[in-house]
């Protein structure tokens, strides 16, 4: 079927756990590579898009099962982006992506814009985790976003479309847990000859850097742990955060005049659209957002919330929400539609070293006490009933249970929680902070997921790699309201509002104010 949905793409655009930072992908150009079966290939000069600097890539061979060591070899691949002046040449800042199943490497150009001010002294170091990117990635590919628009994913059959991307898999995939991507890490950093590493970790991302922690601690200067998924936590357990997320997201804009005028019963109109849903979809005629070319629009419940969720990542993409959840009250999915269409293919996530963590390391803890209550919300009930199918057939070997223990470290660690993040709320930082004896945890109040991205916590990282400690650091720079005006219709933001002025002396028009975005 040309325009089936398949597996990967109904978690990405709904279901996939606590892990997207949503960076601006960019995607990776490599000049004067060694040939794939060249063995530990050294540094070469390549580029990425979106960066004109010069850069330097290469991979190290490592076995797929490190318990057989001359079985199955693979391909880590790296990239380097060199200190602008190397006053540190056995340091570097090990930038470790989300998801699970993120490249880092695609995002080269996102972390350079963040860690400029690292990069003055100290190289960026991106790997790609194994099952990711260049490093025997485990993805399945699947339909385009128009096929997406049309389909009732409510019939997608997981079971089936999770042994279809199984089948197409060549590898052993019990082999591409966090764990064993750690060795892999540490291999590469041997390779290079850097002494320590600055650990910088966003969402999916801080596992992998508590494991480093716990693991490799010797390797290690300072950790910054963005967006903090706590060994204690499993990724599933987002269900409850996403809610939370909406919940602000509704209190928001209640508290807000000009919103709260303009949307006045937002909670009941979005409790209606999604009763609505929950009967079946809604077929309509509209157009391609993208093309503009005219398609069949089957709106349905997943869809919905859906665009909903993954709008909460982002503060300018939020801002849209009240609008296009009081349109589609109306009747009317194009905003929603657009907002599906922001995150359609966006999250570069691949499913099958997604699918490897998430079921070896997550899935597994749950008594029947705890899936009665993750099932008590929307999302948690719909991630656990598609891992609840998917896993079994993925057939992962669970971790021990020593692995959702907290992290013991005196490691000089910033840990970072943004207020209205709908995948790793601020308590999840809390509970990361248990037995960390040398570590700040600062909650930024008006970011979503990925403080360093969204306010001056880049300067924050900058300063602890620079000292090597915590005690100086500030968070009074975080309290600075870089918040969002709601969009009131679809082209506009409101002005801020002016406590002086009232819709009895000012005419609507006037009173919104507002300015082009």
């Amino acid at each position: 079927m040309a325009n089936r949905f398949t597996r990967q793409q109904r978690l990405a655009a709904l279901l996939l756990p606590a892990c997207l930072a949503l960076l601006l992908l960019s995607q990776p150009t490599w000049a004067d590579t060694q040939p794939a079966d060249q063995q530990d290939s050294k540094s070469e000069s390549c580029y990425v898009d979106d960066l004109s600097d010069r850069l330097r890539c290469g991979a190290i061979t490592v076995p797929e099962n490190y318990a057989k060591p001359q079985g199955k070899q693979i391909q880590i691949h790296y990239l380097v982006l060199p200190a602008i002046k190397p006053s540190f040449e056995k340091e570097a800042l090990l930038a470790i992506a989300g998801g699970p199943g993120q490249s880092a490497i695609d995002n080269a150009a996102s972390f350079d814009k963040i860690f400029t001010k690292v990069r003055q002294q100290r190289d960026i170091l991106l790997i790609d985790q194994r099952g990711t990117g260049l490093s025997n990635q485990l993805v399945c590919e699947g339909a385009g976003f128009e096929g997406g628009l049309a389909f009732n994913d409510d019939e997608l059959n997981i079971a089936t479309e999770t042994k279809a991307c199984l089948a197409k898999i060549d590898a052993d995939v019990s082999q591409y847990g966090s764990e064993t991507a750690l060795k892999d890490f540490e291999a590469v950093r041997q390779a290079l000859g850097y002494q320590k590493l600055h650990l910088y970790g966003i969402s999916y991302g801080t596992r992998m850097a508590q494991l480093y922690m716990r693991h490799y601690p010797e390797a290690l200067a300072t950790v910054t742990l963005d967006g903090v998924v706590p060994m204690q936590q499993s990724v599933l357990n987002i269900g409850d955060a996403i809610t939370r997320a909406i919940d602000l997201l509704l209190k928001d804009c209640q508290g807000n005049a000009l919103c709260h005028q303009e949307f006045p019963n937002l909670k009941a109109e979005l409790d209606q659209v999604e009763a609505q849903l929950s009967q079946g979809p809604q077929i309509s005629q509209t157009r391609d957002p993208l093309t503009n070319a005219p398609t069949q629009l089957t709106m349905t419940r997943a869809k919905f919330m859906g665009a909903i969720r993954m709008a909460l990542y982002m503060p300018n993409v939020r801002a849209l929400l009240p609008h296009a959840i009081h349109q589609a009250a109306e009747g009317n999915f194009q905003a929603i539609m657009g907002l599906y269409a922001l995150t359609m293919n966006s999250t570069g996530i691949a499913a099958g070293m997604h699918s490897a963590v998430v079921c070896g390391e997550d899935w597994h803890r749950f008594s029947e006490a705890e899936r009665q209550q993750i099932g008590q919300s929307y999302f948690g009930r719909e991630m656990l009933e598609a891992f609840d199918l998917s896993c079994p057939i993925w057939h992962i070997p669970a971790v021990g249970e020593d692995f959702s223990a907290p992290i013991a470290s005196a490691l000089p660690t910033l840990v970072l929680s943004g207020q209205i993040d709908p995948a790793t709320p601020p308590s999840w930082g809390e509970l990361a902070m248990a037995k960390l004896t040398n570590a700040k945890h600062f909650v930024a109040p008006y970011a979503t997921h990925g403080v360093a991205y969204q306010s001056c916590a880049n300067t924050l990282i900058a300063e602890l790699i620079s000292s090597g400690s915590v005690d100086g650091l500030s968070q009074e720079c975080l309290s600075k309201d870089i918040s969002r005006n709601f969009y009131l219709n679809a082209n506009t933001v409101e002005a801020i509002p002016q406590d002086t002025l009232s819709h009895s002396t000012l005419g609507g028009d006037q009173q919104q104010g507002a300015r082009h975005d």
